[in-house]
């Protein structure tokens, strides 16, 4: 890429992460908003050599879990308004939660409100089961989604 999007990102440090609630005891541990963030938090940016948590573009904030239905809604936030990363950062998300979450779990991804100049066609692409099956059947998206989802110890080689 030979231009960046946002070529100054604001970066943050990782911030230690603690359960305010002990954990059940026999049988199905319930799933909660950070476990959900500790999956997320160290996908890396497509575009800077940042993870999604250092950037402030997930936070454990804005992750809504319902562990008896089995509903997962997160929503994220660009770096800027006009990204044209979103798509893939949103679609980095749902793989990563779809990889990482028992089978029981509808997952939901969505842009902060007002956060993107094209939030409802990014929302849209999305939300739609077609699109986004049809997105990682294309190995160089995949591999692009891969590279995200390697981790923050990956460097700039993927998997």
């Amino acid at each position: 890429m030979a231009e960046l999007i946002n070529p100054n990102p604001i970066v943050r440090e990782r911030r230690a992460t603690t359960r305010s609630e002990p954990r059940a005891e026999g049988g199905r541990e319930p799933i909660d908003a950070l476990e959900i963030f500790d999956h997320i938090r160290d996908i890396n940016d497509p575009e800077h050599p940042y993870t999604l948590e250092q950037l402030n573009v997930v936070s454990e904030e804005h992750i809504d879990i319902d562990d008896t239905r089995g509903r997962v809604s997160v929503q994220f936030t660009p770096t800027v308004a006009h990204c044209s990363m979103a798509t893939l950062i949103g679609l980095s998300l749902r793989v990563k939660l779809l990889r990482s979450l028992p089978p029981r779990f509808k997952v939901d991804i969505k842009l902060a409100p007002g956060s993107h100049s094209s939030e409802a066609a990014v929302n849209k692409q999305l939300s739609d089961k077609e699109r986004v099956a049809a997105a990682l059947e294309n190995p160089n998206l995949l591999a692009m989604v891969n590279k995200c989802l390697a981790g923050p110890a990956a460097g700039s080689e993927g998997p």
